[in-house]
Order: C-alpha cells, then structure tokens, then sequence
C-alpha cells in the first residue's frame, strides 16, 4: 500500500537533472572504497538518460540492488533519492506494454519465478491459499522455468529459507499493473525477461514439492484485477491524508506516516528554506511541530506549532475552526510532558472550538475527546476516560474503514481505560484488536508497533504471566531501539517495563541495570517535575 502512494506521489513530481547528480553524489559517498562500483556509478553518471532505465535496472550493480531493498524495507530516504530513477523504469514498461499488449491476442500464458523466502513469509502463504499475494517492487519474471528454477536452487545456500518457484498464470486483458517483455533491452538478454511494474497483485493456488526428493516448492500464482476491498479503502484514506499542495508536501505527510522522522525532519527544513509565503511557512511550523513531537522532542513542538499559530493569527481570530487542529497538537504535547491542567486546556478550547463549527459526528471532534480522554486516564478518573474514549470510537465507527491505523489508537485507550479499573483480559483483548489492524495497515518496523507489544506486556505482567510480559517488552524494546532516538521517553518507558518485570521476579541487579537506563534518558529529556522521573526515583530506590 505505502509503495503505491509513493509511485503515485514521485509520478505527480517533476525531476530535474540534478536529481542524478544528487543521486551519485550519494552513491559515491555509499560506496567509497568499491573500485568496481564506483566505476560503474560514474558511467551512470556520464551515460544515464531515460530511454536506458531498463537497461540499467537488469545490470548487476548499485540501481537494482539499492532501488529493490529500498522498496522492500519501505526506505524513505533511498525512495526520494531513486525517485527519478524509478519513474523512468515504471514509464518504460508502460510504454513497452502499450506496444506490445497486442501480440498476446487476450490469450492468458505461464510465466515463473524463482527466488528464496524467509520461512515465516513461507508459512503465511501456505496458509493463504485462495487469498491475494502483492509484489511492492518491481517484478522480474521468466518465460523460461528452467532459469527461474535455477534462481529457486541458489536460495538453498541461505539459512533459514525456502526456495519457491512461483508458476504464474498470465490474462493480458485482467492486469492492473502495466508489465512488457525486456528482453531487447536487457542486460541479460538469455533470461527472456517479463518486467512488471510496482504493486502487481496474484491470488495464490496450490503449494506443493517439485517433487518427493527435492527441497524446492512450486506455488501456483493466478494474475488477477483484484484487490483486497478493505485494503483499496484503506489505501484511498491514507491517499486522502497525505494530500497536499506539491508532490514534495504529500512526501513529507507520507514520511511521517511510516515513522520515518529524520528525513521528514530533514525534508521539511529544506521546503522552509524555499518557502516564499507566510502560508507555505504556517504548513512547514505546523508538520514540523508534529514530527518534534513524534522524536520526543516536545517543547520543540510546541514551539513550532506557536510560530504556525503566530502566522495565522495575523488572519484569523483566535477561535478559528482552522485553529483547532493545532491547539489539540500543543495540548497533546503537553500532556506528554507531565503538564496535565495545561494539556486539558488546550484540548477544551479545541473542543469548543470544533462543537460550534462542525456536526456532532465528525471525525476532528473524536480527537478531541480522544484527547481529552487520555488526560483523565493520565489524571486517575479512568470512568471519565472511558467515557470520552467510548464517544471518539462512536463519531469513528461510520467515518473510517476498519482497518484504518486510527482503531488501533481507540481500542488502545480503551484496553488502557479498562486496565487501569483493573479488567486485565478485557484489556488484553483490546490491545491485541489494535496490533491485528496494525499488522494488516503499517510497515513492519513501525514505531506503533512498540506500543501495542508494550500494552500487551503490561496486561500480561498484570495477569502475573512475567515471562510473557519479558517476552513482548522485549519486542518494543527492539523496535523502539532501531526506529527512535537514543534520548526519547518511549524508550524509558520500555527500560522501565522490563526493569519492572525483572525485579517481581527476584532479579534485583538486572532490574536496577533497566531502571536505571531508563531514568538516564527521562533526566535528559522530561521536565523536572514530570510523573515518570518519580517513578524512576521510586524504583531505584527501591
């Protein structure tokens, strides 16, 4: 999903020839020291255009490698940086498919492909049969079996991977995705090559052994149209939100919506530099407040969000509907900080704000009370909580699809409301309806992903089931680890789970060992007076 609005956004934007030198520059950076490669980049350099953008992507170098892994892990930076480049072979293949859609006279033939799987993505396509299995990259297929099967042996060398050959069955007159024969243009002419382009979809058949003796496995893949119905509204929604008015301002909304904060951060300040007008400086104030916010910088947010408010106010009155949004932000801030009172007071004008201006079931004022909800639950009236958390989830039911990352949010507040009264399997049967949609709508490595493994630690730790609770600490401790920075709370809040759990089970110095981690990082970035430092002090004391 993410990879389509990607291409449809570098699609939408126009890219100058100093986006190839950009993109050698850091190649040559990348692969300092490679003789080979950087030989290879500099005929990149002198001989790129265009029309040889397929050529390039079959070469056994820097393009294919780089481009496919990028796509593969969801890599922002790389993305932007090929963005270019990735246009030019997606416009390739169309045109080729134009021109070569004809010969196929609407008569569906076999095309394969061999490759290794890691063992769990084998599993779930075993599991799968008669579901929808999406290629996000590009796809490089065979007329040829014999050479896909060969790709197919080559995978036996890795651990833990199973090599699959895919035998697919190909209806010209039912793809979505544009796909054209390269084989006058290849690199490796021999392979009689089938290139398709990103987000090509199959519905999986039967999965069997190639034979008794053999290791490898076939499965059957069937071209289709089709596409998850939750899924294309899902996709349409997160679309709609990354809107904006350049390519560039739908690129940094995207970014963050995958966790990625450094390059919006670093996006963003590139779009203030060039920003001509006060409206264009208000929007980058308001985004760049949200990403401080998601890097646990708060009283950075809040003051970008103030500069966007003292831009706006130049226009606007203070109570504005357009206002509301950003007074919910800071309040959100604010509560992250410890200041509770300050935080229900920015959620309140919020509210009052958006219930004069708008109907009573839309979507902006269930983040007010979602909002106002967690500063009750921050505050101890859990019942008051509860009740604002129950009115979001209402307004949300008839506005979003169901699959949408903001149910995550709600049933999360709610499995937390229902915790703190004590309902710990209630609890846990919210928290694991909130990483169910997480896994179906976000990018593996997400930030959001820690904290449903962190809330379903804690409801185990709860129900007194601490190996359980290690277990799924463990596993926001290590996606927080690779997707944050080194100083932000969330990570203490992890150390300071884990350590907790350590020390009911008697593991007194490797509890010290976690909590004090913890409290290095609140002293660096919390407030003083903040909850959480006093947690830190109480748990080393005790």
């Amino acid at each position: 999903m993410y990879t389509q609005i990607f291409k449809e956004i570098l699609l939408d934007m126009d890219h100058g020839q100093q986006a190839i030198q950009d993109l050698v520059t850091f190649c040559q950076e990348k692969y300092k020291g490679n003789k080979k490669e950087l030989k290879i980049i500099d005929e990149f350099q002198r001989t790129y255009e265009p029309a040889l953008a397929i050529w390039w992507y079959t070469r056994q170098c820097f393009t294919y490698k780089m481009l496919n892994r990028a796509l593969r892990t969801l890599d922002g930076d790389i993305i932007i940086r090929m963005g270019f480049y990735l246009c030019d072979v997606h416009r390739q293949i169309e045109d080729l498919h134009s021109r070569q859609i004809d010969q196929y006279h609407g008569k569906t033939f076999p095309l394969y492909r061999g490759q290794g799987l890691l063992m769990a993505d084998f599993e779930k396509i075993t599991k799968n049969k008669g579901g929808l299995l999406s290629f996000n990259n590009f796809l490089s297929t065979s007329k040829n079996r014999n050479i896909s099967l060969g790709f197919a042996k080559d995978a036996l060398d890795t651990i833990d991977t199973v090599g699959v050959l895919f035998q697919m069955t190909i209806d010209p007159t039912e793809s979505s995705t544009p796909f054209a024969s390269i084989r006058e243009l290849s690199d490796f002419a021999q392979e009689d090559e089938i290139l398709f382009s990103m987000h090509t979809v199959f519905r999986i058949g039967e999965v069997r052994k190639i034979d008794k003796k053999s290791p490898l496995y076939e499965v059957d893949l069937k071209l289709t149209p089709d596409d998850d119905q939750q899924l294309r509204q899902l996709t349409k929604s997160i679309a709609k939100e990354t809107s904006g008015s350049t390519g560039w301002h739908r690129m940094g909304k995207l970014l963050l919506k995958i966790g990625q904060f450094d390059k919006a951060e670093e996006l963003y300040n590139t779009l203030l530099e060039q920003a001509s007008n006060d409206s264009d400086k208000a929007h980058i104030y308001h985004m760049l407040g949200m990403m401080k916010h998601s890097k646990g910088k708060y009283q950075e947010a809040i003051s970008s969000y103030e500069k966007y408010l003292k831009i706006k106010r130049k226009t606007l009155p203070e109570h504005h509907p357009s206002l509301a949004n950003t007074y919910n932000n800071i309040g959100l801030a604010y509560n992250n900080t410890g200041d509770y009172l300050k935080a229900l007071e920015f959620y309140e004008t919020a509210q009052k704000i958006q219930e004069k201006a708008l109907p009573p079931n839309h979507p902006d004022l269930a983040g007010s009370y979602n909002n106002i909800g967690q500063v009750y639950n921050n505050m101890g009236d859990y019942s008051k909580a509860l009740e604002f958390y129950e009115k979001a989830h209402k307004i949300k039911e008839n506005a979003l699809p169901p699959n949408h990352p903001y149910w995550a949010l709600s049933y999360n507040n709610i499995g937390a409301a229902c915790s703190n009264m004590g309902d710990y399997s209630k609890a846990l049967d919210f928290y694991e309806k909130a990483l169910k949609i997480r896994e179906k709508a976000l990018p593996p490595n997400h930030p959001d992903f820690a904290q449903s493994y962190n809330n379903i630690g804690a409801a185990w730790n709860n129900m007194g089931d601490y190996s359980k609770a290690l277990d799924f600490y463990e596993k926001a401790l290590k996606i927080r680890e690779k997707a944050l920075p080194p100083n932000h709370p969330d990570l203490a809040s992890s150390y300071s789970c884990i350590g907790a759990v350590y020390n009911t089970m008697g593991d007194y110095s490797k509890a010290l060992e976690f909590h004090e981690k913890a409290h290095k990082i609140r002293e660096k970035a919390l407030p003083p007076n903040h909850p959480d430092l006093a947690t830190s002090y109480a748990w080393i004391g005790a």
